[in-house]
């Protein structure tokens, strides 16, 4: 990131929070588009060349420039960015998934001023009375809102989340119109139906914009991991929690990223726990909080817990996924890959009518994994499976296969079981994962979750 850029972020810049001003800012970032476009077309015919829309479009500068507009906007614009560029099956050619990759962590602060406007809105124009020290600069920041340490003059040290003023209200038109950029590139694979992709995105971003919401899921995480010694789960505080802005304890910590330069013991350690986790999650809580952003995990200083942070994105799991889930793992690890596919057809990863060559694909590509899963241990930074899995891909793209809409419930299941992959990649561990897998696949009813709905990481 240039130093100009850090300049722009370290000042902040306002959150544009009206339907308008968030369109006239796409409209300006379209036009400017078009225009680099235009100049581009002029120069390549003038040097006798015949310009091609994906060349004109694809230019670093366009690329920079829609990137730049949808990090400054936030939102549910920026969301999605961060949604699609999860290396887990995105749908995206690589031009797009490389504009929206950089949407991941690279949201720009408030203003002092704004913020100030929005939590006099919410909390009352005295709300300074309370506190010994509020941090204006955040902490953290991201596609929703930003997160500012204060302490209470009772003693709290907290960790605040604000949302971005407007962001809620401009969900379904962001969507739609991030869609629309994505039709306009000109670059979606044939046959991929967007549209219940945008539906699902925006559902999710519709939940994750209630923090009343997320604050009461971040409770029941509190208490179904009460028991478990390596987690910590900050404590909410309701009396400075609303709609838009979540009060929750403190907890000092660094990134998880960080373990990479630790010692094996300690990353195999790490990662087993998430493992673990998400296993609870998919088969015994039937409860998972289905947003792998390396950032929603973190290292407590000092103790080397870890600290678990976002609680929005938190879907309930039906039994009748769970058990699917059960199941397909079950057959695979076994071999009986017959099942595996009458399994994989209930679930959606394959039509009925898919034709036979491209079935046969899929469920090499199955094997692949299942084979992969199979060892004494599993090598998740070894290449060799995302290869062979990126080679049937894309033999199957270039024979004109058009994958199934799955159900929003599998495909975010499915985002975090990619994002626990990547973790692991990047952590650089082997774990003996059908062994960790025995003890769920076994079972037959998991203890249930209970029945409510129910730190630093926007």
């Amino acid at each position: 990131m240039s130093d100009a850029r850090d300049s722009r972020r370290e000042k902040g810049l306002a959150v544009p929070a009206t339907r308008f001003g968030r369109l006239s800012r796409l409209g300006a970032m379209t036009a400017g588009v078009a225009g680099n476009m235009a100049l581009g077309g002029a120069a390549q015919l003038g040097r006798g060349q015949r310009p091609t829309w994906r060349g004109l479009l694809m230019t670093p500068g366009n690329i920079g420039r829609i990137a730049d507009q949808l990090a400054k906007m936030r939102g549910a614009a920026m969301k999605i960015g961060q949604m699609v560029s999860m290396d887990t099956g995105d749908i995206l050619p690589p031009e797009l998934s490389d504009i929206m990759s950089r949407l991941r962590d690279d949201a720009h602060f408030m203003p002092p001023a704004q913020l100030r406007k929005v939590l006099d809105t919410a909390w009352g124009a005295r709300w300074m009375r309370s506190f010994h020290r509020f941090d204006v600069r955040p902490i953290a920041a991201a596609s929703i809102g930003q997160v500012h340490r204060a302490q209470l003059k009772d003693g709290r040290d907290l960790a605040i989340k604000v949302q971005y003023p407007g962001v809620a209200r401009s969900i379904d038109s962001d969507v739609a119109n991030v869609g629309s950029l994505i039709r306009m590139s000109g670059l979606l694979p044939r046959g991929i139906k967007l549209d219940p992709y945008l539906a699902e995105a925006a559902a999710q971003l519709h939940e994750e914009t209630d923090y009343l919401r997320e604050a009461r899921y971040l409770e029941r995480f509190r208490t179904l991991l009460s028991g478990e010694g390596g987690f910590v789960v900050p404590e909410s505080h309701p009396d400075w929690s609303t709609g838009t802005i979540i009060a929750m304890d403190y907890v000092a910590s660094r990134p998880i990223e960080e373990l990479a330069e630790a010692g094996l013991e300690q990353r195999h350690r790490v990662m087993a726990q998430l493992l673990d986790l998400t296993l609870k999650e998919l088969f015994d809580f039937r409860l998972m909080q289905t947003d792998p952003n390396f950032a929603n995990y973190r290292i407590e200083a000092g103790k080397g817990r870890v600290v678990l942070l976002d609680f929005g994105a938190v879907r309930e799991i039906s039994d009748a996924t769970s058990e699917l889930y059960r199941a397909l793992l079950r057959a695979g690890l076994a071999g009986d890959m017959r099942q595996v596919e009458d399994i994989s057809i209930s679930a959606g990863f394959i039509y009925e009518n898919t034709a036979s060559d491209h079935r046969a694909r899929i469920m090499r590509m199955i094997a692949i994994v299942f084979d992969a899963l199979r060892a004494d241990s599993f090598d998740f930074a070894d290449p060799t499976m995302s290869r062979s899995l990126q080679r049937e891909g894309e033999a199957l793209a270039r024979d004109g296969f058009v994958p199934p809409v799955l159900p929003g419930e599998i495909l975010f299941l499915q985002r975090k079981l990619g994002g626990m992959f990547l973790l692991g990649a990047r952590l650089g561990v082997r774990l003996p994962v059908a062994a960790m897998l025995a003890p769920y696949l076994d079972a037959r009813d998991g203890p249930s979750a209970p029945t409510a709905e129910g730190n630093s990481r926007p």
